[in-house]
């Protein structure tokens, strides 16, 4: 269970684990760039830019969920995404949040 509250609905907090994270770091190959570049002539949704973030996104999410489970975590609470750019056309995807232990009320 994963949310961006600060609590899970029906459920209580019994063990607070720490912070948590995943992390990834990624660039577009030249190839991809040039895409890229060609659909913003064209206007509207650039696609491979799209797919780029979401994957990006994906990775970092699921690497949080490994870390709270090393932990021994049934939950997530107070999730977020933070990203930076390392270089030009290098970007890091940040996901983190609090691993906790629930307990159905």
């Amino acid at each position: 269970m994963i949310t961006t509250a600060m609590t899970l609905d029906g459920y209580r907090i019994s063990e607070s684990l720490g912070v948590i994270r995943g992390i990834t770091v990624r660039s577009r190959s030249i190839l991809g760039n040039f895409a890229g570049s060609i659909q913003t002539i064209f206007g509207g949704s650039i696609s491979i830019y799209k797919e780029l973030c979401e994957q990006t996104r994906l990775e970092a999410f699921e690497e949080m969920i490994q870390h709270a489970e090393q932990l021994g975590a049934n939950g997530i609470v107070n999730m977020r995404y933070d990203a930076n750019e390392v270089m030009n056309g290098v970007t890091e995807v940040l996901a983190y949040g609090t691993a906790v232990r629930v307990e159905k009320i």
